[in-house]
């Protein structure tokens, strides 16, 4: 069974978005992951299908109300060991790290809040991991979710043609990438390094793990500090 995922929100018909085309939706057609998306709005039981409430405590804007998001998350959790994530701004940062993780699973249930946020009571009681993809906030959790799924997705085993493809990447040895070039040799007066064309594989990975720790030092300090 490939990789599952399920992703809980007021606007399901986003889904699966760009994940249909190229590599992610190559892998969906073979099987090798599946995605389905649950209206969260089909577990209200008023009439008008209300889902979000005014704050307790008073206060701007409105918040998803527990009972109706719990509902829908207990309507795909039945002995679903699969870890469930809430796509939100004060979660932990996404890390490469992470999402190794949550590709090596079975799959992924992801709320997509909306509103000023989700009562704390169900993120407590369905034990919730809060997960950001940035410091900026977004109308909805839903671009952030498709985020998420194109990390994870993008690293199942087969999805890439090539695995090692994904082993020089940015953060995946804690630096950021190295410089890519290409033909042709000269391009508007720039040429390529001549490193790279010497033949000498073993100078040519020390010429890049230099330039990666290079750029990691001028724009991302903080990796090398953590």
């Amino acid at each position: 069974m490939g990789f599952r995922a399920t992703v809980l929100t007021l606007y399901p018909e986003m889904f699966p978005g760009h994940l249909s085309y190229s590599l992610a939706g190559k892998a969906m057609e073979r099987g090798q992951w599946s995605l389905d998306s649950i209206q969260i709005r089909d577990f209200a039981t008023d009439k008008h299908r209300t889902v979000d409430d005014t704050p307790a405590g008073g206060g701007a804007g409105m918040v998803l109300k527990p009972d109706v998001l719990a509902r829908a998350i207990d309507s795909t959790c039945e002995n679903d060991a699969r870890p469930r994530l809430l796509m939100s701004p004060r979660g932990k940062p996404l890390t490469q790290e992470r999402v190794r993780e949550l590709a090596a699973g079975q799959g992924v249930i992801i709320v997509c809040g909306r509103f000023e946020g989700v009562d704390q009571r169900v993120i407590d009681a369905r034990e919730l991991e809060e997960i950001s993809i940035g410091d900026y906030v977004l109308s909805g959790g839903e671009p952030a979710a498709l985020v998420v799924l194109d990390t994870i997705v993008r690293i199942l085993p087969g999805v890439m043609g090539n695995d090692l493809s994904g082993l020089h990447e940015s953060f995946e040895g804690g630096l950021l990438e190295h410089p890519h070039y290409t033909r042709p040799q000269e391009w508007e007066g720039r040429e390529i390094p001549a490193i790279l064309t010497s033949g000498n594989h073993g100078a040519i990975e020390k010429w890049r793990h230099e330039q990666a720790v290079t750029l990691t030092k001028e724009r991302r300090p903080d990796l090398l500090k953590d």
